[in-house]
């Protein structure tokens, strides 16, 4: 589904002249199909998170509509695995420790993946707010792999990544994809979990693999229960 630039308006509730001014100002990404402009959601949601935008559950439900076609967000995490206790004393360390650990086919080149980190990060932090990071939010890592996956690092302590509201960040999440759309997908799958207020809890404290995951799957089995906890956490 796509969307036009005043249904996007309406999703992010702003108007549609503020809307085409991020498009030209901002680099909000647009697409011409027969010269009309549309907006993909999963693009429209992963702009805002990276701009600071408040993501309502309008958006982030026509984004996950897009995802049919992806394994599940606790099996895209089995298979790239969460990584605890991560040492790295600032961005740059943290970044190499990742492109080390990563689980990748032994032809990728980890020097290259690190470079391609710093590089994005040096455009703008992936930070995108209560201690998370999502690197390469606009720039897609889409390699030669079989399999997509999702690698989740921890930090032994939180490290200044320069994040939307200057909060340190302690978990980073990778997603690792052989096409672009699917890594849109994966990413609606992510943004969606990431709105449960018990998961980014989670995160902030010492836990295991077990429990991060267990509670994903949770997510997943009962989003209508996600979305009533993080109401009633908001209000």
């Amino acid at each position: 589904m796509q969307l036009t630039p005043r249904q996007a308006s309406a999703l992010l509730d702003v108007e549609e002249a503020m809307l085409q001014r991020w498009i030209e100002e901002r680099e909000l990404p647009v697409h011409h199909v027969q010269e009309r402009p549309y907006i993909h959601p999963v693009e429209l949601w992963e702009w805002a998170v990276e701009h600071g935008i408040p993501v309502p559950q309008a958006l982030l439900d026509a984004a996950r509509r897009q995802t049919e076609e992806v394994p599940s967000l606790s099996t895209l995490l089995a298979t790239g695995g969460i990584h605890l206790d991560l040492e790295g004393g600032d961005k740059a360390g943290v970044l190499r420790t990742i492109a080390t650990r990563l689980p990748l086919p032994a032809h990728i080149d980890r020097e290259a993946l690190f470079s391609m980190l710093e590089a994005r990060e040096a455009m703008g932090s992936t930070g995108i707010g209560a201690g998370i990071a999502i690197p390469h939010v606009r720039n897609p890592i889409v390699l030669n792999v079989e399999h997509p996956f999702v690698s989740l690092f921890v930090l032994r302590r939180e490290i200044d990544f320069d994040a939307v509201d200057g909060l340190p960040v302690r978990a980073l999440f990778v997603v690792v994809s052989p096409t672009i759309p699917m890594h849109l997908r994966i990413l609606a799958r992510l943004g969606h979990a990431l709105q449960d207020p018990a998961l980014r809890s989670l995160l902030k404290a010492s836990v295991s693999a077990s429990d991060v995951l267990d509670r994903i799957r949770l997510v997943e089995a009962h989003p209508r229960e996600s979305q009533a906890s993080r109401t009633g956490a908001n209000r």
